[in-house]
Parts: structure tokens; sequence; C-alpha cells
């Protein structure tokens, strides 16, 4: 028999699955099974190195993740921000070095390992990245059908909380055609968080959406991390909607670490390259124009 489990987070609208267990048939492993203490960091980056032919997009990358914290990785376009969360993500393996999820080396996992693995990781993309073919309603079913045997009323009962959570109860029956741009992120959101994720990965949620869509996602992005616990890494380019969001910024620049530290800190950064990101300078380190693989910074200033 499968039992399932719902309560609702209190002060919240979201409902949470507690647990799914599997029995005999071994079908699936129960996920947040293990508990961790609250100083053990959720995700631990070591040394970390990813090349991509000739070019380094990351050259000795650590870094700790607090659980439970809202975390920014935050930088010029095209310095590996996304990369680091594919190989968080176990989707990309590192040239060395290494990525702990929960105390597991991401790299050395089988494809089982993973497959289980990433149920516990939910992930929302800039175009919310919904199945054109399918319905809302099967859109956010389809982790449910791949990772548990859940029968059709439950699936029903957890698809249409999270639609409900989101604010979007009744549109399960349309496609994402007739869905605006906010619309359809939060369905996606919707479908990220369906299987309740111990971690979040967020690749520019924000990117395209109207001042109060932009709000809307926001605020589901922090009332779902703080009411479920989880972990969350946002990727972005907005600094000012990241201030009133993230507790911890990562700016990435030249294949490094070029700070780090509250948004309200790294604001007021002297170093160079944080300043004039988090301030939106022209003038700067970071180059206006483009620079070959292998170029040093300001080689056409």
């Amino acid at each position: 028999m499968i039992l399932v489990r719902y309560v609702l987070a209190p002060g919240t609208r979201f409902h949470t699955t507690i647990a799914i267990l599997r029995h005999a048939d071994n079908e699936m492993e129960p996920a947040n099974d293990k508990q961790y203490g609250d100083d053990t960091p959720a995700i631990r980056v070591r040394d970390l190195v990813f090349r991509r032919g000739d070019r380094t997009i990351l050259d000795g990358i650590s870094m700790d993740i607090p659980r439970g914290s809202i975390v920014a990785f935050m930088g010029p376009s095209g310095v590996g921000k996304t990369t680091i969360l594919r190989l968080i993500s176990g989707q990309l393996r590192p040239d060395s070095g290494t990525v702990e999820v929960n105390g597991r080396v991401v790299s050395t996992m089988s494809d089982k390992e993973l497959h289980h693995f990433r149920r516990d990781i939910g992930v929302l993309l800039q175009d919310g990245a919904l199945f054109t073919d399918l319905t809302v309603f099967e859109n956010i079913a389809t982790p449910v059908r791949e990772h548990t045997r859940l029968p059709e009323p439950l699936i029903r009962r957890l698809v249409m909380s999270k639609l409900n959570a989101v604010g979007l109860g009744g549109i399960e029956g349309k496609m994402p055609h007739e869905l605006s741009g906010g619309m359809a992120r939060r369905v996606a959101f919707a479908r990220a968080v369906v299987l309740d994720p111990a971690i979040m990965l967020y690749d520019e949620p924000m990117t395209g959406l109207d001042p109060i869509a932009v709000s809307t996602i926001r605020t589901l992005m922090r009332e779902t991390n703080d009411s479920l616990g989880l972990t969350s890494i946002v990727v972005t380019h907005n600094v000012g909607q990241m201030r009133k969001l993230v507790d911890y910024c990562y700016i990435i620049a030249s294949a490094k670490i070029a700070g780090e530290g509250p948004p309200e800190e790294l604001s007021a950064s002297t170093e160079p390259s944080v300043n004039q990101f988090m301030n939106g300078r022209v003038e700067g380190p970071i180059p206006f124009h483009y620079q070959p693989p292998g170029a040093p910074w300001g080689l056409l200033d």
C-alpha cells in the first residue's frame, strides 16, 4: 500500500506531500528521509573546475549553500552560472573538484542513482519549458507519474493542490498556448514543486514577466522556500529583485567567485567587478566588447 500524507504548512497556501512511501515492490524510495543538522550545508562545492574545449568556464569554485536559504548566482552573461546549476543536478560532470548534495558526491552517482536523486530537485527555467501538447494538468502530473505509482485520484488531488497554491485552480484543462506569460510561469512553478523537492534551482525565473507577475513569482519563491524548508539557488541578472528575495549572493566573474555576501553588502563592495555589476556601471573590468576565448578582460579597452 502507498501512503500519502498531506499537511497544510502553517500560514501558507501550500499543501505538502510529506511522505510517499514505497512498500515491498521497492519501486520508489522515500524522498527526504534522511535528517541533517541545520549547520550541515545542503550543497557543498569544492575546488570545482569545468572546461569546454580550451576554455575554462569555472576555475576552482568553492562554496557552501546553507540548508533552508535562498542563494543567488549573479554575474555577467556567459560566466558559468547556469553551468553550476547543471553540475549540481548531475547534468554535467566536472573536470575536477566535487559537488556534494546532502552529503552525496553527484559526479559519482550511477544513472539509476541520478534518476532518484533528481526527483528531489525542482527546476524552474526562464521560459517555463511546458510541454506544448499537454494540458496544464498533464504538465504538472508528468513528474508524479514518472517517479511514483500513485493512483489517479491521488495524482489529481496532488496536482490540484499545487495549482490552487499558485492561484490557478480551474485552469487545469487549458493548453500552454492559452496562458499568459505569468500564468505559464506559475504552472511551471507548480510542476517544479509537485513532489516537494528538498532543493529548488531557478534559472532566470523572472525574465520576460511584467512587474505584477515578477512580484507574484518572487512571493511564491520565498513563501515556498520558508514553508517547506527548501534550499533554493537562483541564477539571475535582476539585482533589484534579488535584494528583495535572497539571503546571500555569489558574484561569478572570470571563472572565479569575485565576491560573496548579503545583497546589501555586495552593493557597497569596492571590488571593481562586483561594484560594476551590482550598480550597473558601464565602466569597469567587465568588458562591453566581445572577448575572444583566452583573452584577458580589458583587451579592447
